[in-house]
């Protein structure tokens, strides 16, 4: 709990205490602590009146700088105001810099609502600096209600020297750190299918696809698609029947893919009231043919290879020169679902792309936009989301009679965290951190982080990294670090630069702002012929930067290197468990890649607090009090007693009650409060001074009842130490509750 004691009064009394109300007013007694904390500077003293050599280091990861903060953040400051506290106690100087991440998709959703616009073309209409320049002033204005409710849970942070992933400073370390993972040969650009959110018209990272999964009904169809030619066992006229639950990729399909192993059959029968010879996985059979169906024929996997096909739709028949709509081998065909032979659509599937390119099919088509509308190359759907053109599609099918089974399926199914919109996959250039070349590494490093509770690391956070995968770090956006590679327009030339000086030097031009609507007018000469180098376009995952915090924050290594040898690795953070595949994600691969350790070393991971529904808080649903409610009704302590007390800090889920809240009040703060009443009582009517106390009896000539609650006091002392050094703040509160009980009940 905060610190509450009383601030000292001005009133003359017999002693030096003055009698305690016997009414508790927990709202006027947080007032009076902050007005005490305010007068005194007592944060700042308790950072200057400790010793440099004695920093104990401590990292706040940057919430983005959007909305109101909530239950989640609240509780997150708490924990990071108890221990920090600890420690100080302990003797050791505590810097607490709050921390804002203001880029990214966040802070350009909001703009782009601010603004009425929506997509790329409208921001380039719009124009990318007037854009940037307000996502720079709308961050700057959303700030106060962070530091008014940081204050009154009694969370003890600086504010006036924070810092912000939009500062030049902070940007430059950024540059550093890529440009130190470029010199090592872990950055590179490829072609890759990935995660994409039209919403926000930009790839993410495979961790990012991981955050919101909801259950959807989608299409299920089974589509006929006619052999050309004979094959083995397979003639012409046959029909490969392919299963989808995404029928609007069914335009791009290139080709179906088979596993070598498989056996499959052919059966002449109906299906949907189609007639036709049909292959598919023996195993599967059951699932569309009755059982009296006769096997006219058999093949495996290995025998289709080369089989030639007419595709589902022929927008694109003319890839059939280049080797497209013929039977491929993919080691990721199974006989789970579906018929055992897969629709491959390589520009929207990461399996679809590797089984062409190992097939040799150097072929790829894609009439999707950035905002996931089709081109002019599908008429029929053009200008439609893809997921609206599904229905058009079906029905097409439908009417060429090549739908053999249509029904709806629930599964579960990525949405973009921030957009709320479905996911897709789709090719793109993108680049990346070759996290798979040191991914051992990282998985050895974790093992020297103590994670409370235990399990957190050496499982969920153990069992990610062991399967991490690389990460793709540049963005399609505009509010965000620069990627900071040049590229000559005429030959392969790249130069990656990794400070200001360095771009100076090759430029001539010095920047005082590393934002893209600045840094893209920067172009020089090639080293290597007489083209022009100019920067590539695209903007880093507001991730990478957050997991270059220790560094940036403090401009490392542009200036504070003592400080940051002396200072790193952190001795201490704190979120939540989603930031298994966020923050601590991002800091355990940059502090691999950069220094070869873990760069923190221990970290308290909380559960997530939910409505006392158990759905998920939403604003727009009102289904959990206002904080500022909670504050005014119980006081901070209350609240920070009641969130550090339950199971939330053991990373288990915890459905928020304001009833919880109260009984904190009426079990242990109002008990404990009659105690301190009680004593004030007495010690002012009898005049007690500070001289009397530090003139008592040595306990040992105390009376038995002194002795034993001055022994249980000391037991507690141990304990919490115990605990605390421990980082196990879940059992701290328990025995501090139960010493309340002794003192209150029975002292």
């Amino acid at each position: 709990m905060s610190e509450t004691h009383q601030a000292p009064s001005s009133e003359p009394t017999a002693g030096d205490f003055k009698r305690a109300t016997p009414h508790l007013d927990l709202h006027a007694l947080d007032d009076r602590v902050l007005e005490f904390w305010e007068e005194t500077d007592a944060f700042a003293r308790s950072v200057e009146l400790r010793p440099e050599d004695s920093e104990f280091s401590f990292y706040d990861g940057p919430p983005f700088a959007t909305g109101s903060p909530h239950y989640g953040h609240i509780l997150q400051g708490v924990v990071k105001d108890i221990v920090p506290r600890y420690w100080t106690m302990r003797g050791h100087r505590v810097e607490r810099r709050f921390g804002w991440d203001v880029h990214g998709l966040p802070a350009e959703m909001e703009v782009e609502k601010q603004l009425g616009v929506s997509g790329p073309r409208q921001i380039l209409e719009y124009g990318v600096g007037a854009f940037n320049e307000a996502c720079r002033a709308m961050v700057q204005a959303t700030t106060d209600d962070w530091q008014i409710i940081t204050n009154r849970i009694g969370r003890w942070v600086d504010f006036e020297n924070d810092y912000k992933t939009m500062d030049v400073d902070f940007m430059e370390s950024v540059w550093w750190v890529f440009k130190s993972l470029w010199d090592k040969n872990l950055i590179y650009k490829d072609f890759k299918v990935l995660p994409y959110s039209y919403g926000a018209t930009t790839p993410l990272s495979n961790f990012e696809a991981n955050l919101d999964y909801r259950d959807v009904d989608d299409p299920a169809i089974t589509v006929r698609l006619q052999v050309i030619a004979d094959h083995g066992p397979v003639k012409a006229g046959d029909y490969l029947l392919i299963w989808t639950t995404t029928p609007w990729t069914l335009p791009g399909n290139l080709a179906v893919a088979v596993g070598t192993d498989i056996e499959y059959v052919g059966v002449d029968a109906a299906i949907g009231g189609l007639e036709g010879r049909y292959w598919l996985a023996g195993q599967l059979l059951g699932d569309f043919f009755d059982d009296d169906v006769t096997v006219e024929a058999t093949a495996t996997g290995s025998e289709l290879l080369g089989l030639e096909y007419d595709p589902p739709f022929d927008y694109f028949g003319h890839e059939r020169d280049r080797g497209a709509f013929r039977v491929i081998e993919s080691d990721d065909v199974t006989v789970e679902e579906g018929t055992g032979l897969v629709h491959m659509a390589p520009a929207y599937g990461e399996a679809d792309f590797l089984a062409l390119n190992a097939a040799g099919l150097d072929v790829l088509v894609d009439p999707v936009d950035a905002e996931a509308r089709f081109t002019d190359d599908v008429p029929d759907v053009a200008g439609k989301n893809v997921k609206d053109a599904d229905v058009t599609l079906v029905n097409i099918l439908k009417d060429r009679q090549l739908i053999v089974r249509h029904e709806q399926i629930r599964h579960s199914y990525p949405f973009c965290w921030r957009t709320a919109t479905p996911l897709i996959y789709k090719a793109i250039p993108t680049w990346f951190v070759n996290v798979e070349a040191f991914r051992d590494r990282m998985v050895a490093v974790n093992r020297t982080i103590r994670w409370v509770p235990a399990a957190v690391g050496d499982r969920r956070f153990g069992n990610w990294l062991e399967g991490a995968r690389d990460w793709a770090i540049s963005r399609n956006r505009y509010w965000g670090s620069c990627l900071p590679v040049w590229e000559c327009d005429q030959c392969d030339e790249k130069v990656c630069v990794g400070s200001r000086a360095e771009l100076q030097e090759l430029s001539g031009q010095w920047l005082d702002d590393l934002h893209k609507h600045f840094v893209d007018e920067v172009t020089f000469a090639c080293s290597s012929c007489p083209g022009v180098m100019r920067r590539v376009p695209e903007v880093l995952d507001c991730w990478f930067e957050s997991g270059s915090m220790p560094y940036a924050q403090i401009h490392y290594p542009f200036e504070n290197e003592a400080r940051f040898a002396r200072r790193y690795p952190a001795d201490f953070i704190a979120e939540g468990l989603d930031q298994t595949r966020g923050w601590f994600y991002t800091l355990v691969v940059l502090g691999t890649a950069l220094f070869d350790e873990a760069p923190f070393q221990n970290c308290i991971v909380t559960g997530m607090i939910l409505a006392e529904d158990g759905r998920k808080m939403s604003k727009s649903l009102k289904n959990y009090p206002d904080p500022s409610h909670v504050l005014d009704e119980f006081g901070a302590d209350a609240l920070r007693a009641y969130l550090i007390s339950s199971p939330v800090v053991r990373a288990d889920p915890l459905r928020f009650s304001e009833a919880g809240v109260r009984d904190v009040v009426r079990t242990v703060l109002l008990p404990f409060w009659n105690a301190y009443s009680f004593f004030t009582t007495y010690a002012e009517a009898d005049g007690i001074t500070l001289d009397d106390i530090s003139a008592a009896l040595p306990p040992d000539q105390r009376a038995e009842i002194d002795r034993w609650v001055l022994s249980v006091l000391q037991s507690l002392v141990r304990t919490v130490n115990t605990e605390m050094e421990e980082y196990r703040l879940y059992n701290v509160i328990p025995p501090i509750l139960g010493f309340i009980d002794d003192l209150t009940n029975w002292y």
